[in-house]
């Protein structure tokens, strides 16, 4: 039996549906049981849970062989960084009761950093409080989301590619159907030691000029890079409904995406690359349509 949490959302639902097409027990956790109802119909399991309640969470996670958690994202949290350790504290607590023996998180590039990486300092928490739990550990640390760039689709469909990239960096990026299909080969092939950690990208790494170049061949026009300066991330993201606490952890993620901070580690950790191409994935979300 393996857990998957976040089903109604990208990764956790590509987890879910990879590993029921594989024949194996499924159990989803779900905040409202009529979200379930799709996943029971399929022969899923269904736990009503939520990662911040520690019983029903225990209770969700007994007799399983694993399970997938990510830690949820909360776009108007005041203080984001404590608000997601006390839910990691709580998922931990419930691998702990529950003596589940295997857990995959998602985690993400730049993890091993202790500071200069904004929101991904929580999933720096998870690794080394998940590590602490008797449980076995797969960390999959994702690249840059090619997702990212559904938010821009719109601009893209006029020839502009708004971003906080410089138009010449490249970096690593991968679609979320390679994480969930990464994660659920993950849950079934547990490390021999005790800990693992996985740095997913997709199949090669793009700039935000290479982006622009896929996406003007799937809107068949020219689309042209707009790179924004950093000190415009705080009131973009407050204008998209974001606190001011998140914006400005998305101005340092940034920063050290362009400062060379948020990297992969490389060292001690396993190279992984997906099969799902800038373009597969533009496509997937919509660009063009």
């Amino acid at each position: 039996m393996y857990v998957i949490a976040g089903v109604s959302g990208n990764t956790g639902s590509i987890v879910a549906n990879a590993l029921l097409e594989q024949g194996k027990k499924v159990r989803v956790i779900v905040r409202d049981a009529t979200k379930g109802e799709a996943w029971k119909a399929r022969g899923a399991e269904v736990a009503v849970a939520s990662v911040e309640d520690e019983d029903a969470l225990t209770k969700a996670l007994e007799g399983a062989t694993g399970a997938y958690f990510l830690s949820p994202p909360d776009a108007v949290s005041q203080d984001f960084i404590e608000a997601r350790r006390a839910t990691v504290e709580t998922i931990a607590r419930a691998v702990e009761r529950s003596k589940l023996p295997y857990v995959v998180f998602l985690s993400s590039v730049g993890a091993q950093r202790e500071t200069g990486t904004g929101p991904i300092l929580t999933v720096h928490y998870a690794e080394e409080r998940l590590a602490k739990t008797p449980a076995k550990t797969t960390f999959v640390r994702a690249a840059y989301f090619l997702d990212n760039w559904a938010s821009v689709l719109g601009a893209a469909a006029h020839g502009k590619l708004p971003t906080f990239l410089p138009a010449d960096l490249v970096v690593p990026m991968v679609s979320t159907k390679d994480i969930g299909l990464v994660a659920a080969k993950a849950l079934l092939a547990p490390p021999s030691g005790k800990s693992e950690i996985i740095e997913l990208s997709g199949p090669r790494d793009y700039s935000s000029r290479e982006i622009a170049g896929v996406l003007g061949k799937i809107v068949g026009k020219t689309v042209e890079v707009e790179a924004a300066p950093l000190a415009a991330v705080v009131p973009a993201f407050e204008s998209f409904g974001f606190s001011a606490n998140l914006a400005g952890l998305y101005h340092e993620m940034y920063a050290g995406l362009a400062d060379g901070t948020v990297v992969f580690e490389g060292k001690g950790a396993r190279q992984v690359r997906g099969s799902v191409d800038a373009e597969s994935a533009l496509r997937a979300l919509g660009a063009g349509k």
